[in-house]
C-alpha cells in the first residue's frame, strides 16, 4: 500500500502522520486520566493540565502545517542559526531559569514554561546532519568524528550545568547516528557496552575482585593466542584500560553523581531498600502498572492515578497511568505503535537521496528511541529514575512542539527527497 499521495505539501507519508496524531491523542486522554478533576471535565479547561495540553496540541498542529509549507532547504540553511539560538538559551536558562526539581532547566515566560534543552536536541540534529553530509563525500576520519561529537557534547555541557542528568543522556544516543555513517564500528559499540556492563558489575562486586576474574579470562584467551604476539599485545593493553577503568568507577560514582542519583542506581541495583523514602517514586509506579493486569481497571478507573499515589504521572511516569487503566494489552499496542513508528523513520531515512535528509532521519529515530526506552525503563525498574518525557505522550509544551518539530522537518525532507537538500 503506498501512503504518500501528492498534495499541497508534496509527497507526505501519511501513515507517519497518522501514528504522530495517534500517540498525541492517547497522550492527551491518558494526562486527562492521571489529573482528572470531575468539577472540570471540559477538555478545552486552561486550569488543568488536559487543557493545557489540548491547546499545546492544536499549535503543535499548527506548527507541523506551517514546517510542510516552507522550503526544505530552510532547514539545512538555518541550521547553524538554529544551534547558536538554543545555545544561547542554554546559558539564558542559568541564569534566569526556574528550578524545578533541582534542575534549573525552564525559562519562566508567565503563561508558558520554556525548556531549551528538549529544543537544543532538535538543532544538535539539524547542525549535525549538516556537518556531516558536508564530509558524506570523503573517507570518515576521527577528525570529522571529533569535530561532529563536538557539536554534540557543547549543549551536553551547558544541560549538565543546569543540572538536568537525563536530557544530558539523550544527546549520546546520537551515536547510532555516527554508526550508520560510518564513523564508529561494531567494536568501538562493544567497547561502549562493555564499558557500561564493567560500571553495573564494579558497583557490585569487589573492583580488585573483578579486576583478578577479568585477569583469568583473558589470561585463558592470551594461552590460546600465545603465538600470535600481536594479540597479546592487544590483549594485555586491553586488560590494563578495564583495570584502569574499574579502579576510576568508585571515584565517579562518589564525587560526580549527585546524592540523588547515587541513590536511585542503588534501588535499581537493589543494594538500598526504601519503598517509602527514596524508591518511593518507582515503588508506587510498579504498583500501579502491575495493578492494571491484562485489560486494566477502565479509563479514569485507576486508583493509583485517581488518588496522586505516583508522582509526576502526567509527565514523566505517564506510562504507570497507561499500564493501570489500559492493561497489559493497552500497554503493548502502545508499544507496537511507537515500534512501527521507529521503524517507518528509519525507512524514511534509508530512501532518502539526500545524505542530509538521512542524517536528520536517524537523529531522529536515535532522539526517539532512547526516550522510549529511558522514560518506559525508569517506570518498570530497569533503568535509574532520571526524570525524561515519553514523546507525545507527556505533558508539557516544549516537549511536545520540540518532538513535533522533530519529526515534521524530517517528513519535509522526506516529501522533498526528488530534490536537493
Amino acid at each position: 500500500m503506498n501512503n504518500q499521495k501528492t498534495s499541497f505539501f508534496g509527497k507526505i507519508d501519511w501513515l507517519t502522520i497518522t501514528l504522530w496524531l495517534a500517540l498525541c491523542l492517547i497522550g492527551l486522554f491518558n494526562i486527562r486520566a492521571a489529573v482528572f478533576n470531575p468539577e472540570l471535565p471540559n477538555f478545552f479547561t486552561l486550569g488543568t493540565n488536559y487543557g493545557k495540553q489540548s491547546l499545546y496540541l492544536v499549535s503543535a498542529i499548527i506548527l507541523g502545517v506551517s514546517i510542510l509549507i516552507i522550503d526544505a532547504k530552510f532547514f539545512s540553511s538555518a541550521s547553524p542559526i538554529f544551534y547558536g539560538i538554543t545555545a544561547v538559551l542554554l546559558v539564558i536558562v542559568l541564569v534566569v531559569g526556574r528550578n524545578v526539581g533541582g534542575n534549573q532547566a525552564w525559562i519562566d515566560l508567565g503563561f508558558f514554561r520554556l525548556q531549551p534543552s528538549e529544543f537544543a536536541k532538535l538543532s544538535t540534529c539539524l547542525l549535525l546532519a549538516n556537518f556531516l553530509s558536508s564530509q558524506s563525500n570523503k573517507a570518515p576520519t576521527m577528525q570529522t568524528l571529533a569535530m561532529g561529537a563536538g557539536i554534540v557534547l557543547f549543549p551536553v555541557f551547558l544541560v549538565m550545568l543546569q543540572p538536568d542528568t537525563g536530557s544530558a543522556l539523550a544527546f549520546f544516543s546520537l551515536v547510532f547516528v555516527f554508526y550508520r555513517e560510518g564513523y564508529v564500528n561494531n567494536e568501538l559499540l562493544i567497547f561502549g557496552g562493555l564499558c557500561i556492563l564493567l560500571f553495573v558489575l564494579s558497583l557490585l562486586v569487589n573492583p580488585w575482585i573483578l579486576i583478578l576474574v577479568l585477569a583469568l579470562l583473558i589470561g585463558l584467551v592470551m594461552w590460546n593466542y600465545r603465538k600470535r604476539r600481536k594479540y597479546i599485545i592487544n590483549l594485555s593493553i586491553f586488560f590494563a584500560a578495564c583495570a584502569v577503568f574499574i579502579l576510576c568507577v568508585d571515584l565517579v560514582y562518589e564525587h560526580v553523581l549527585q546524592p540523588h542519583q547515587r541513590d536511585r542506581i542503588d534501588i535499581i541495583l537493589g543494594k538500598m531498600e526504601d519503598p517509602k523514602g527514596k524508591g518511593y517514586n518507582l515503588n508506587q509506579s510498579k504498583i500501579a502498572i502491575g495493578s492494571g493486569q491484562l485489560f486494566g481497571k477502565g479509563y479514569l478507573q485507576g486508583t493509583q492515578t485517581k488518588y496522586n499515589f505516583v508522582p509526576e504521572q502526567s509527565t514523566d511516569f505517564i506510562f504507570c497511568t497507561v499500564g493501570e487503566e489500559w492493561g497489559f494489552v493497552g500497554s503493548v499496542i502502545l508499544l507496537l505503535i511507537y515500534l512501527t513508528l521507529l521503524l517507518r523513520i528509519i525507512h524514511i531515512a534509508e530512501r532518502q537521496r539526500s545524505a542530509f535528509a538521512r542524517i536528520y532521519a536517524y537523529g531522529v529515530a536515535s532522539i526517539l528511541f532512547f526516550h522510549l526506552f529511558i522514560n518506559i525503563g525508569m517506570t518498570i525498574g530497569i533503568v535509574p529514575v532520571i526524570g525524561i518525557p515519553l514523546p507525545f505522550i507527556s505533558y508539557g509544551g516544549s516537549s511536545l512542539w520540540s518532538f513535533t518539530i522533530l519529526l515534521f522537518i524530517m517528513l519535509k525532507f522526506d516529501s522533498n527527497r526528488k530534490g536537493v537538500v
